[in-house]
């Protein structure tokens, strides 16, 4: 496949490194050289540099028998007039474009998006991809990272374990015997800044970030087993009361849990459009970083507060204030991914990564082939790919303990005949079954293969 990449930002290098990896042409393209030169001296990938939207740029970048465009650069504007341009003189099949403004993405102007007007078939709002996330984290709270797969029955869940888990120390083959019933399996460790696959002896350690992979029915009994009990979210504080701030307080306002909810926005005329979009919320003007006003929210009975500015020193700091002045927990916005190792030091709970959601969407609607879904973990260290088996695949019809898989690569549950089941060795891969499949990102490549998915995409 061929496929065209413009804007060599995070997002960008990032869609470049999935796609070439997978051996497919990509061409990246940016006005900023160095970007341009970052990524054709990092990955596989071929490189202009030059205005997007310049017809005579897209041509040089062999736009002209390109499969697919994917519009991300900094400006809406240009990644519409990208696709437009892609559209009318190329004849690309598909225009993927990142739009951020709020008014391109109301629902009463969807029609704009229509081939024979502005024709973008899947347009990606960072915005509303984090203000998802930010709910999916309020959802579990115990968790530092979630995400559901295999139709709703899987729940990956991150926890960082600390000295009262009760299953630390012990051998992951344990815990099986342990608790037989549980259809839970620890997919990834993060020891020491470093993620690996564990094998079913190592043991788990107090400091260790785990990520295990539960039916959405044992998801509660996870949790406790971890160590992790269950709390309530019944007041929950905002700090940020823009688009995502906004989104996030609307959905809570239609939880059947009645929550508080109180948004901080230091922004008057912001804080003034926050109060008339939203109907039970408690609006607050002011520093989210002001001790006063953080007492005046409440923030001491929080069980939760939300850090969700576009600063992400001022979301750090205003996170760990509010944990330091009595709420429970603390989840920060945070675009830097050198800055997430001093978050267990600081005492933030979770954070949300914006380039990281927009990539699994982008992903996501990329792969209409075998693979459903992909979720990008940490700073690109490793995905979670769902994807359907095929008959000509060489692990179809293979028990699991039989298949050759990378050291980095652990299956973590089977969808069959609708049902999710829990994968043990003795478990036989038929055709059709669809598989969550954790894999750290050098092994993605060897994964696709034995999936056979790589050039089945459309």
């Amino acid at each position: 496949m061929k496929v065209v990449i413009c804007g060599a930002g995070q997002v960008g290098w990032q869609i470049a490194r999935h796609l070439s990896g997978e051996r497919n042409d990509v061409t990246v393209v940016d006005s900023n050289e160095a970007l341009v030169r970052r990524a054709t001296d990092t990955l596989d990938v071929n490189g202009v540099s030059g205005f997007a939207s310049y017809p005579n740029v897209l041509e040089r970048a062999g736009t002209s028998d390109a499969d697919m465009i994917i519009a991300a650069t900094h400006s809406d504007e240009v990644n519409m007039v990208v696709c437009q341009v892609a559209h009318s003189i190329f004849g690309v099949p598909r225009k993927i474009a990142r739009l951020r403004s709020q008014s391109y993405l109301d629902a009463i102007y969807s029609d704009l998006y229509r081939r024979d007007h502005l024709p973008i078939d899947v347009v990606i709002s960072p915005e509303l991809e984090v203000a998802e996330a930010a709910l999916k984290r309020l959802s579990t709270p115990t968790s530092f990272d979630t995400e559901s797969f295999l139709d709703g029955q899987a729940q990956l869940l991150g926890f960082r374990l600390d000295e009262n888990c009760p299953v630390i120390n012990t051998p992951l083959r344990q815990l099986t015997d342990l608790f037989s019933t549980l259809r839970t399996i620890v997919v990834g460790v993060r020891r020491q800044g470093v993620l690996f696959a564990p094998e079913a002896g190592d043991q788990l350690f107090s400091g260790d970030e785990c990520y295990v992979m539960c039916h959405h029915q044992d998801r509660l009994r996870t949790t406790e087993i971890f160590g992790k009990p269950t709390a309530k979210q019944e007041r929950i504080v905002i700090v940020g009361g823009g688009n995502v701030g906004q989104r996030v307080a609307q959905a809570l306002e239609q939880d059947d849990r009645r929550m508080r909810i109180k948004v901080i926005e230091r922004n008057r005329s912001v804080a003034e459009e926050a109060a008339d979009a939203l109907e039970r919320t408690i609006v607050l003007n002011g520093d989210g970083l002001d001790s006063t006003l953080l007492i005046e929210a409440g923030i001491g009975r929080a069980d939760a507060v939300l850090a969700i500015t576009d600063d992400d020193k001022t979301n750090m700091l205003a996170a760990v204030r509010a944990k330091s002045m009595g709420c429970k927990m603390a989840i920060a916005l945070i675009n830097d991914p050198t800055m997430v190792p001093m978050m267990g030091t600081l005492g933030i709970d979770a954070h949300i990564n914006p380039r990281a959601t927009t990539v699994s969407s982008i992903l996501r609607h990329i792969r209409h082939g075998r693979v459903r879904d992909v979720y990008s973990i940490g700073d690109a260290e490793a995905e979670v790919i769902e994807a359907q088996v095929l008959n000509t695949s060489p692990i179809a019809g293979q028990r699991i303990r039989d298949i050759n898989f990378p050291e980095g690569v652990l299956i973590g549950g089977v969808l069959k005949n609708g049902e999710m089941v829990k994968p043990t060795g003795g478990l036989r891969i038929e055709d059709g079954d669809i598989l969550a499949i954790f894999a750290l990102a050098k092994d993605v490549p060897e994964l696709e293969r034995l999936l056979q998915v790589s050039i089945d995409f459309f």
